[in-house]
């Protein structure tokens, strides 16, 4: 299934489920993407997002990272140099690890989502997680981000291994 999200803005949102055992407030995902644009004064994206299983993140991660397992988030940025400064991000999202991190952690699957999203983003938009530094940058960013977008501190560095 693919929803398309048309927006006043020049920041359009698609959705491919592969896996869809998981419930969403797309309008909610779709603001939340909508304000990570105009905070970084993204006005022209196509932000593509596959919400996926284990099994199709791990093909993911091991075709194009040479990674064999499961992780989180994968993101791409596919931006053509002739694309007339339009952003064109690519989001593979782990909804399957969302379900088991959310119950850990108690919260829900959604919050868990959108963390993964904000997170995939962020690495296209300059930011990393590779030092203790950059991570603890990267992940104040998400927390202020998931808050100002009613999702709560999601990643909370200091409960999370």
């Amino acid at each position: 299934m693919t929803r398309n999200a048309d927006n006043k803005n020049e920041v359009q949102i698609q959705f491919a489920f592969e896996f869809d055992d998981v419930d969403l407030d797309l309008q909610k995902i779709e603001d939340l993407i909508q304000n990570i644009n105009q905070r970084f004064n993204i006005k022209k994206a196509t932000v593509e997002i596959a919400i996926v299983d284990d099994e199709e993140i791990i093909a993911v991660n091991k075709k194009f990272l040479g990674h064999n397992n499961t992780t989180d988030v994968i993101s791409f940025d596919l931006t053509e140099p002739d694309m007339d400064n339009r952003k064109n991000f690519q989001l593979i999202i782990n909804a399957q690890q969302a379900q088991r991190q959310a119950a850990k952690r108690n919260h829900s699957t959604q919050a868990e989502i959108a963390l993964y999203i904000t997170h995939g983003l962020l690495h296209q938009l300059g930011f990393d997680d590779l030092t203790d530094e950059e991570a603890k940058i990267m992940h104040s960013q998400e927390d202020k981000i998931l808050q100002e977008n009613n999702f709560g501190s999601v990643y909370n560095s200091q409960n999370r291994k």
